[in-house]
């Protein structure tokens, strides 16, 4: 039996920026899909805030 042991602060801070984005997404959507949308967009903000990071500082 293996024991994994791993630390969980990134998964709090990845946690609490989807719940902000997420409120965030709602807010602005009008209608059904538009909510989907918004869900999705909570989901991958993190991916795109790295690209354009990475896009930025040219690495």
């Amino acid at each position: 039996m293996k024991n994994n042991i791993c630390n969980g602060a990134s998964s709090t801070i990845y946690g609490l920026g989807f719940v902000g984005s997420l409120i965030y997404f709602v807010q602005h959507a009008a209608g059904f899909w538009a909510v989907i949308l918004a869900i999705i967009k909570a989901f991958v903000w993190p991916a795109m805030l790295i690209y354009h990071l990475l896009q930025f500082l040219q690495i």
